[in-house]
Protein backbone atom coordinates (compact mmCIF):
# COMPACT_ATOMS: atom_id res chain seq x y z
CA UNK A 1 0.00 0.00 0.00
CA UNK A 2 2.84 2.06 1.08
CA UNK A 3 4.19 2.05 -2.61
CA UNK A 4 0.53 2.16 -4.11
CA UNK A 5 0.48 5.41 -2.87
CA UNK A 6 3.94 6.82 -3.68
CA UNK A 7 2.80 6.34 -7.44
CA UNK A 8 -0.42 7.78 -6.88
CA UNK A 9 1.30 10.68 -5.35
CA UNK A 10 4.16 11.21 -7.35
CA UNK A 11 2.80 11.88 -11.14
CA UNK A 12 6.05 10.78 -12.59
CA UNK A 13 4.84 7.30 -11.81
CA UNK A 14 1.44 7.85 -13.35
CA UNK A 15 0.04 5.18 -16.33
CA UNK A 16 1.23 7.26 -20.13
CA UNK A 17 -2.39 6.82 -21.04
CA UNK A 18 -3.66 8.75 -17.92
CA UNK A 19 -0.82 11.38 -18.31
CA UNK A 20 -1.32 12.56 -21.50
CA UNK A 21 -5.00 12.63 -21.53
CA UNK A 22 -4.95 16.88 -21.96
CA UNK A 23 -2.83 16.05 -25.02
CA UNK A 24 -4.69 13.60 -26.81
CA UNK A 25 -7.24 17.14 -27.36
CA UNK A 26 -4.28 18.63 -28.94
CA UNK A 27 -3.40 16.23 -30.79
CA UNK A 28 -6.50 15.61 -32.30
CA UNK A 29 -6.72 20.05 -33.17
CA UNK A 30 -3.49 19.17 -34.68
CA UNK A 31 -4.78 15.83 -36.50
CA UNK A 32 -7.81 18.67 -37.87
CA UNK A 33 -5.18 20.65 -39.14
CA UNK A 34 -3.68 18.54 -40.63
CA UNK A 35 -6.16 16.07 -42.13
CA UNK A 36 -4.34 13.26 -40.98
CA UNK A 37 -3.91 11.61 -37.46
CA UNK A 38 -0.40 10.41 -38.52
CA UNK A 39 0.83 13.60 -39.71
CA UNK A 40 4.33 13.00 -37.37
CA UNK A 41 5.33 10.20 -40.76
CA UNK A 42 6.70 13.80 -41.82
CA UNK A 43 8.44 15.35 -39.11
CA UNK A 44 12.01 12.71 -39.66
CA UNK A 45 11.52 11.37 -43.60
CA UNK A 46 14.26 9.50 -43.54
CA UNK A 47 13.24 7.55 -39.94
CA UNK A 48 10.69 4.95 -40.46
CA UNK A 49 7.10 6.60 -39.46
CA UNK A 50 9.19 9.50 -38.29
CA UNK A 51 10.73 7.80 -35.79
CA UNK A 52 7.05 7.50 -33.83
CA UNK A 53 6.59 3.29 -34.39
CA UNK A 54 7.48 0.41 -35.58
CA UNK A 55 11.22 2.02 -36.26
CA UNK A 56 14.33 -0.19 -36.39
CA UNK A 57 17.01 0.90 -34.16
CA UNK A 58 19.69 -0.77 -36.08
CA UNK A 59 18.23 1.49 -39.06
CA UNK A 60 18.45 4.64 -37.23
CA UNK A 61 21.98 3.36 -35.93
CA UNK A 62 23.28 3.51 -39.42
CA UNK A 63 22.14 6.95 -40.39
CA UNK A 64 24.17 8.00 -37.44
CA UNK A 65 28.14 8.31 -38.09
CA UNK A 66 29.41 5.17 -37.13
CA UNK A 67 32.19 6.53 -34.29
CA UNK A 68 28.60 8.55 -32.36
CA UNK A 69 27.64 4.90 -31.50
CA UNK A 70 28.70 1.56 -29.60
CA UNK A 71 29.74 -1.03 -32.12
CA UNK A 72 26.05 -3.30 -33.07
CA UNK A 73 25.06 -6.27 -34.60
CA UNK A 74 21.39 -6.78 -35.21
CA UNK A 75 20.24 -10.26 -34.53
CA UNK A 76 17.37 -11.52 -36.49
CA UNK A 77 14.77 -14.15 -34.76
CA UNK A 78 15.41 -17.83 -34.52
CA UNK A 79 19.17 -17.28 -35.47
CA UNK A 80 20.98 -20.34 -34.22
CA UNK A 81 23.21 -19.49 -31.41
CA UNK A 82 26.83 -20.27 -33.72
CA UNK A 83 25.64 -17.52 -35.96
CA UNK A 84 24.95 -15.39 -33.09
CA UNK A 85 28.46 -16.06 -31.27
CA UNK A 86 30.26 -15.91 -34.64
CA UNK A 87 29.14 -12.35 -35.35
CA UNK A 88 29.92 -11.57 -31.86
CA UNK A 89 33.60 -12.63 -31.96
CA UNK A 90 33.68 -11.19 -35.83
CA UNK A 91 32.57 -7.43 -34.71
CA UNK A 92 34.75 -8.15 -31.82
CA UNK A 93 31.94 -7.40 -28.95
CA UNK A 94 33.17 -8.22 -25.91
CA UNK A 95 31.52 -9.29 -22.39
CA UNK A 96 29.67 -7.57 -20.92
CA UNK A 97 27.68 -6.59 -23.54
CA UNK A 98 23.77 -5.15 -23.87
CA UNK A 99 21.35 -7.11 -25.47
CA UNK A 100 18.14 -5.19 -26.28
CA UNK A 101 15.30 -5.40 -28.82
CA UNK A 102 15.50 -3.37 -32.49
CA UNK A 103 12.13 -2.18 -31.97
CA UNK A 104 11.59 -1.36 -28.53
CA UNK A 105 9.65 1.02 -26.13
CA UNK A 106 10.84 2.56 -22.44
CA UNK A 107 13.60 -0.12 -21.64
CA UNK A 108 12.41 -3.22 -22.36
CA UNK A 109 13.74 -6.14 -22.96
CA UNK A 110 16.79 -4.28 -22.69
CA UNK A 111 19.44 -6.55 -20.29
CA UNK A 112 23.46 -6.54 -19.52
CA UNK A 113 24.72 -9.52 -20.67
CA UNK A 114 27.95 -10.58 -18.75
CA UNK A 115 28.54 -14.20 -19.80
CA UNK A 116 27.99 -16.74 -22.57
CA UNK A 117 25.07 -18.61 -21.05
CA UNK A 118 23.22 -14.87 -20.31
CA UNK A 119 23.78 -14.80 -24.32
CA UNK A 120 22.40 -18.13 -24.99
CA UNK A 121 19.40 -17.74 -22.99
CA UNK A 122 18.39 -14.34 -24.35
CA UNK A 123 18.17 -15.80 -27.39
CA UNK A 124 16.55 -18.71 -26.80
CA UNK A 125 13.83 -16.48 -25.17
CA UNK A 126 13.68 -13.82 -27.65
CA UNK A 127 10.63 -13.78 -29.97
CA UNK A 128 11.59 -10.50 -31.87
CA UNK A 129 15.24 -9.04 -33.56
CA UNK A 130 17.38 -7.87 -31.11
CA UNK A 131 21.00 -6.00 -30.90
CA UNK A 132 23.89 -6.84 -29.41
CA UNK A 133 25.77 -4.05 -28.38
CA UNK A 134 29.43 -3.12 -26.72
CA UNK A 135 28.81 -1.99 -23.22
CA UNK A 136 29.33 2.06 -23.40
CA UNK A 137 32.32 2.85 -21.14
CA UNK A 138 30.99 6.21 -20.37
CA UNK A 139 29.75 7.10 -16.38
CA UNK A 140 27.43 9.61 -17.21
CA UNK A 141 24.46 10.02 -19.21
CA UNK A 142 21.95 12.66 -20.99
CA UNK A 143 19.06 13.13 -23.03
CA UNK A 144 19.02 16.00 -25.04
CA UNK A 145 16.00 17.16 -27.22
CA UNK A 146 16.84 18.51 -30.23
CA UNK A 147 14.42 20.73 -32.79
CA UNK A 148 15.28 22.42 -36.13
CA UNK A 149 12.46 23.75 -38.55
CA UNK A 150 13.20 22.71 -42.07
CA UNK A 151 13.62 26.20 -43.56
CA UNK A 152 16.64 26.89 -40.50
CA UNK A 153 19.41 26.18 -41.31
CA UNK A 154 20.52 25.67 -37.14
CA UNK A 155 18.41 24.00 -34.80
CA UNK A 156 18.20 24.27 -30.77
CA UNK A 157 17.91 22.58 -27.91
CA UNK A 158 15.05 22.33 -26.03
CA UNK A 159 15.69 20.57 -22.97
CA UNK A 160 18.20 18.53 -21.01
CA UNK A 161 17.97 15.56 -19.00
CA UNK A 162 20.68 14.29 -16.67
CA UNK A 163 19.83 10.27 -15.30
CA UNK A 164 20.97 9.09 -12.07
CA UNK A 165 21.42 5.20 -12.75
CA UNK A 166 19.94 2.68 -10.13
CA UNK A 167 23.22 2.23 -7.57
CA UNK A 168 23.00 1.14 -4.10
CA UNK A 169 25.35 1.78 -1.93
CA UNK A 170 26.44 -0.91 1.22
CA UNK A 171 26.70 0.13 4.65
CA UNK A 172 28.29 -3.40 5.80
CA UNK A 173 25.10 -4.76 7.13
CA UNK A 174 22.74 -5.00 4.34
CA UNK A 175 21.66 -7.04 1.97
CA UNK A 176 21.29 -6.00 -1.77
CA UNK A 177 17.43 -6.73 -1.29
CA UNK A 178 17.45 -4.51 1.95
CA UNK A 179 19.16 -1.43 0.20
CA UNK A 180 16.96 -1.89 -2.58
CA UNK A 181 13.63 -1.39 -0.23
CA UNK A 182 15.32 1.66 1.18
CA UNK A 183 14.17 3.78 -2.01
CA UNK A 184 10.71 4.03 -3.13
CA UNK A 185 12.09 3.98 -6.33
CA UNK A 186 14.17 1.48 -6.07
CA UNK A 187 11.91 -0.53 -4.54
CA UNK A 188 9.08 -0.52 -7.56
CA UNK A 189 11.56 -2.35 -9.64
CA UNK A 190 12.08 -5.07 -6.94
CA UNK A 191 10.07 -8.21 -8.80
CA UNK A 192 12.42 -7.42 -11.95
CA UNK A 193 15.56 -7.12 -10.43
CA UNK A 194 14.93 -10.28 -8.36
CA UNK A 195 14.26 -11.90 -11.38
CA UNK A 196 17.58 -10.91 -13.22
CA UNK A 197 19.99 -11.41 -10.40
CA UNK A 198 18.40 -14.22 -8.18
CA UNK A 199 20.20 -14.74 -4.60
CA UNK A 200 22.77 -11.87 -5.63
CA UNK A 201 20.18 -9.75 -4.00
CA UNK A 202 21.06 -11.91 -0.79
CA UNK A 203 24.68 -10.48 -0.45
CA UNK A 204 25.93 -7.86 1.82
CA UNK A 205 27.74 -4.89 0.05
CA UNK A 206 30.82 -3.49 1.84
CA UNK A 207 30.97 -0.26 3.67
CA UNK A 208 31.04 2.27 0.84
CA UNK A 209 31.15 -0.09 -2.42
CA UNK A 210 28.32 0.76 -4.74
CA UNK A 211 26.70 -1.72 -7.09
CA UNK A 212 24.90 -0.31 -10.22
CA UNK A 213 22.34 -2.77 -10.82
CA UNK A 214 20.51 -1.21 -13.62
CA UNK A 215 23.76 0.28 -16.11
CA UNK A 216 20.99 2.00 -18.60
CA UNK A 217 19.17 5.74 -17.87
CA UNK A 218 15.55 4.34 -18.43
CA UNK A 219 12.85 5.78 -16.40
CA UNK A 220 10.88 3.06 -16.45
CA UNK A 221 13.38 0.98 -15.10
CA UNK A 222 14.27 3.05 -11.85
CA UNK A 223 16.83 5.85 -13.20
CA UNK A 224 15.58 9.50 -11.44
CA UNK A 225 15.55 11.71 -14.37
CA UNK A 226 16.83 15.44 -13.30
CA UNK A 227 16.44 18.62 -15.72
CA UNK A 228 19.69 19.73 -16.80
CA UNK A 229 18.62 22.43 -19.22
CA UNK A 230 20.25 25.20 -17.77
CA UNK A 231 23.42 22.99 -18.95
CA UNK A 232 22.61 24.08 -22.64
CA UNK A 233 25.54 26.47 -23.66
CA UNK A 234 26.23 27.49 -27.04
CA UNK A 235 29.53 25.19 -27.13
CA UNK A 236 27.05 22.07 -26.92
CA UNK A 237 24.51 23.74 -29.02
CA UNK A 238 27.09 24.10 -31.75
CA UNK A 239 28.09 20.34 -31.20
CA UNK A 240 24.76 19.09 -31.43
CA UNK A 241 24.19 20.74 -34.50
CA UNK A 242 27.29 19.64 -36.06
CA UNK A 243 26.43 16.05 -35.16
CA UNK A 244 22.62 16.42 -36.34
CA UNK A 245 23.47 17.93 -39.66
CA UNK A 246 25.18 14.68 -40.60
CA UNK A 247 21.98 12.99 -40.26
CA UNK A 248 20.14 13.23 -43.10
CA UNK A 249 16.86 14.63 -42.79
CA UNK A 250 16.83 15.01 -38.99
CA UNK A 251 14.31 17.61 -37.81
CA UNK A 252 13.13 16.24 -34.02
CA UNK A 253 14.25 13.93 -31.44
CA UNK A 254 16.23 13.23 -28.44
CA UNK A 255 19.82 12.17 -28.47
CA UNK A 256 20.50 9.93 -25.35
CA UNK A 257 23.95 10.09 -24.93
CA UNK A 258 26.27 8.61 -22.67
CA UNK A 259 29.53 10.98 -21.60
CA UNK A 260 32.65 11.42 -19.54
CA UNK A 261 32.72 14.97 -18.89
CA UNK A 262 30.25 17.50 -19.84
CA UNK A 263 33.43 19.79 -21.12
CA UNK A 264 34.53 16.78 -23.43
CA UNK A 265 30.83 16.33 -24.41
CA UNK A 266 30.95 20.05 -25.73
CA UNK A 267 33.98 19.55 -27.48
CA UNK A 268 32.51 16.52 -29.22
CA UNK A 269 35.35 14.16 -27.49
CA UNK A 270 34.56 11.18 -25.49
CA UNK A 271 31.12 10.25 -25.78
CA UNK A 272 28.49 7.63 -27.42
CA UNK A 273 24.86 7.80 -28.84
CA UNK A 274 22.75 5.42 -26.60
CA UNK A 275 19.81 6.24 -29.10
CA UNK A 276 18.14 8.29 -31.12
CA UNK A 277 15.13 8.65 -30.94
CA UNK A 278 12.25 10.51 -32.73
CA UNK A 279 9.11 11.74 -32.87
CA UNK A 280 7.75 9.08 -30.28
CA UNK A 281 10.53 11.36 -28.40
CA UNK A 282 9.35 12.67 -25.00
CA UNK A 283 11.32 15.68 -23.79
CA UNK A 284 11.78 13.68 -20.83
CA UNK A 285 13.50 16.64 -18.30
CA UNK A 286 9.25 16.70 -17.27
CA UNK A 287 10.08 13.25 -14.79
CA UNK A 288 12.48 15.41 -12.36
CA UNK A 289 10.69 15.08 -9.00
CA UNK A 290 10.57 18.81 -8.20
CA UNK A 291 8.35 19.50 -11.40
CA UNK A 292 4.75 19.87 -11.16
CA UNK A 293 2.33 17.56 -13.68
CA UNK A 294 1.50 21.01 -15.02
CA UNK A 295 4.71 21.91 -16.38
CA UNK A 296 5.19 18.22 -17.80
CA UNK A 297 2.03 19.19 -19.98
CA UNK A 298 3.24 22.70 -20.81
CA UNK A 299 6.44 20.82 -22.41
CA UNK A 300 4.48 18.11 -23.89
CA UNK A 301 2.42 20.49 -25.55
CA UNK A 302 5.30 22.43 -26.58
CA UNK A 303 7.19 19.88 -27.95
CA UNK A 304 4.30 18.20 -30.10
CA UNK A 305 3.84 21.45 -31.52
CA UNK A 306 7.42 21.99 -32.87
CA UNK A 307 6.66 18.42 -34.53
CA UNK A 308 3.46 19.30 -35.89
CA UNK A 309 5.11 22.92 -37.66
CA UNK A 310 8.03 20.49 -38.68
CA UNK A 311 5.43 18.03 -40.33
CA UNK A 312 3.62 20.41 -42.20
CA UNK A 313 6.39 22.24 -43.38
CA UNK A 314 8.52 18.85 -44.74
CA UNK A 315 4.87 17.86 -46.04
CA UNK A 316 4.80 21.38 -47.89
CA UNK A 317 7.65 20.03 -49.65
CA UNK A 318 6.55 16.79 -50.95
CA UNK A 319 6.92 14.47 -47.81
CA UNK A 320 3.61 12.09 -47.17
CA UNK A 321 1.65 11.98 -44.27
CA UNK A 322 1.38 8.09 -43.37
CA UNK A 323 -1.68 6.79 -45.17
CA UNK A 324 -5.19 5.97 -43.09
CA UNK A 325 -4.50 2.49 -43.93
CA UNK A 326 -1.17 2.19 -43.62
CA UNK A 327 -0.90 4.06 -40.31
CA UNK A 328 -3.31 1.97 -38.40
CA UNK A 329 -2.06 -1.08 -39.54
CA UNK A 330 1.29 0.27 -38.25
CA UNK A 331 -0.45 1.09 -34.99
CA UNK A 332 -1.79 -2.44 -34.68
CA UNK A 333 1.80 -4.21 -35.25
CA UNK A 334 3.20 -1.71 -32.55
CA UNK A 335 0.97 -2.94 -29.94
CA UNK A 336 1.62 -6.19 -30.91
CA UNK A 337 5.32 -5.61 -30.69
CA UNK A 338 5.17 -3.77 -26.97
CA UNK A 339 2.85 -6.75 -25.87
CA UNK A 340 5.53 -9.42 -26.86
CA UNK A 341 8.64 -7.44 -25.52
CA UNK A 342 6.85 -6.52 -22.11
CA UNK A 343 5.68 -10.56 -21.66
CA UNK A 344 9.52 -11.41 -22.69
Amino acid sequence: MKLFFHKITNWEYWPFQVLYVPIYFLWAYYAIRARSIFFFNASNPKIKNGGFMMESKKQIYDLLPEKCYPKTILIKENTDFKTIADKVLEREIYFPLIAKPDIGLRGSGVKKIKTISELKDYAQKANFDFLLQDLIPFKNEVGVFYVRHPLEKYGKITGIVSKEFLIVTGDGKSTIENLIKQTPRFQLQFNVLKEEYGDQLDLILPRGETINLVPFGNHARGAKFLDGSHWVTPKLTKMINELAAQIPEFYFGRFDIMYNTFEELEQGENFQIVELNGAASEPTHIYDPKHSVWFAWKELARHITYMYEISVENHKTGVPYLDHKVGMREYRLHLAQNNKIMNF
